[in-house]
């Protein structure tokens, strides 16, 4: 599902013109991108949390030079219980 699928389904659940359910779902993600860094968690679907990583030491394969990579951070969703049970 893309996020005009989805905008769609909410219009079809709800009473809200496609105008108003993007600007739901919208506001919706907006909100979750930001609180990402303390931490989501929405009963019954599940949650997001940031995952730090580390510096890791590689080599470049045509010099052999050792090379630093920066660390990076990324996205963990966990489903929550009654989600998981649905798949």
């Amino acid at each position: 599902m893309n996020k005009a699928e989805l905008i769609e389904s909410v219009v079809k659940k709800t009473s809200l013109t496609k105008k108003d359910a993007s600007a739901a779902v919208d506001a919706t993600l907006e909100a979750i991108k930001k609180a990402t860094k303390k931490g989501v968690v929405i009963a019954g679907f599940g949650s997001f949390s940031v995952l730090s990583g580390t510096v890791r030491i590689s080599r470049n394969p045509r010099t052999g030079e050792e090379i630093k990579i920066k660390a990076s951070k990324g996205v963990r969703f966990r489903p929550g219980k009654d989600y998981k049970s649905m798949l």
